[in-house]
């Protein structure tokens, strides 16, 4: 087996915490910064290995071995392993022999996971390959080709609606479960007309799970910057009303709508996931023997922010004050 350095694993790592995944072990079968994109918002800096074609980078019988090590220790110290998941600092689907490594590792009885851009979607060999998957999570920024080449800065050879036409043949053939992820950006692609595109769009292909994504991490550019509250709770509720479930997918990884016994815990958990109606907050303070004393104290605190909307008042965690340096 190959690796780094003695005692250190090459092609995986983890298991992590993801709220998607619970706990998942990571592949990486592209090298760093190898990618389709180089997006304004991305946490690991500009791409510096622009690809536009697929080819070979490791060996897949190596990568399968990494994790066959890794998920052997992880049991040895009674570590829980929810997803083998595909989640390099790149475009896994750059890989091509990424068909071939997910067939290995489908032996290790572990469902498999993979998080792609969707830049090569479009190509069905991509799409037979991800097909073998059990989770797929999908990229929809935008569905505007200006917005995309402000926002993604793809690859000039790469052509959006394609793309987009090869997210909706996927989503027509996989069996497993296929996510969505939107990175709002502000001044970029977060108006209410634009939201309201992507939302159409998402009805065509009905994801399991719509995730809104901020920037939590400093971005490659430094202009960008995420919504305030008020923006991502208006695009929570278009979302909504096309797609059944939307959440927030903010670098939290609380134990949303789980009692803790920790009602601030509680609540902030769930408005990190949720914008939550007054109404729920009292049933839920009421439920906990807590008084509403406890949702001033956090809007005090600048841990939740208070937002009217549509005639009601919602509340979610502030995810501004948590921008910078969030795990």
């Amino acid at each position: 087996m190959k690796t780094d350095t003695v005692g250190h694993f090459r092609y995986s790592y983890g298991p992590v915490p993801s709220r998607r995944l619970g706990k998942s072990l990571g592949i990486n079968n592209v090298p760093a910064k190898m990618c389709t994109y180089s997006c304004v918002y991305c946490q690991v800096g500009r791409t510096t290995g622009m690809k536009f074609d697929r080819r070979c980078f490791y060996k897949p019988e190596d990568i399968f071995r990494d994790a066959q090590s890794r998920l052997i220790q992880a049991k040895e110290k009674s570590e829980r392993v929810d997803y083998l998941a595909f989640v390099p600092d790149g475009e896994p689907t750059l890989d091509v022999n990424l068909g071939q490594e997910i067939t290995l590792l489908k032996s290790l009885k572990v469902p498999i996971g993979v998080i792609t851009n969707s830049s090569l979607l479009w190509r069905e060999d991509v799409r037979e390959e991800l097909g073998e998957a059990d989770w797929v999570s999908v990229k929809i920024d935008t569905v505007q080709e200006t917005i995309w080449r402000q926002i993604n800065c793809p690859h000039p050879l790469l052509v959006l609606s394609a793309i987009l036409e090869g997210i909706k043949k996927f989503s027509k053939t996989f069996s497993g479960r296929m996510v969505t992820e939107t990175m709002l950006v502000r001044g970029v692609n977060d108006t209410n007309d634009h939201i309201q595109e992507v939302a159409d769009f998402l009805e065509t292909v009905q994801p399991q799970a719509a995730y809104l994504s901020i920037p939590t991490r400093p971005p490659a550019e430094k202009w960008v910057q995420g919504p305030d509250e008020a923006v991502l709770n208006r695009a929570y509720h278009i979302l909504a009303g096309k797609v059944e479930r939307v959440e927030y997918l903010t670098g939290y990884e609380g134990n949303a709508f789980v009692q803790t016994g920790d009602i601030e815990q509680d609540i902030l958990n769930i408005a990190a996931v949720h914008p939550m109606r007054k109404e729920a907050v009292e049933m839920l303070l009421g439920r906990a023997g807590s008084s509403w004393d406890v949702i001033v104290r956090l809007l005090a605190h600048g841990d939740l922010v208070e937002i009217p909307y549509g005639g009601n008042l919602f509340y979610l965690r502030r995810f501004a004050k948590d921008r910078k340096g969030s795990p």
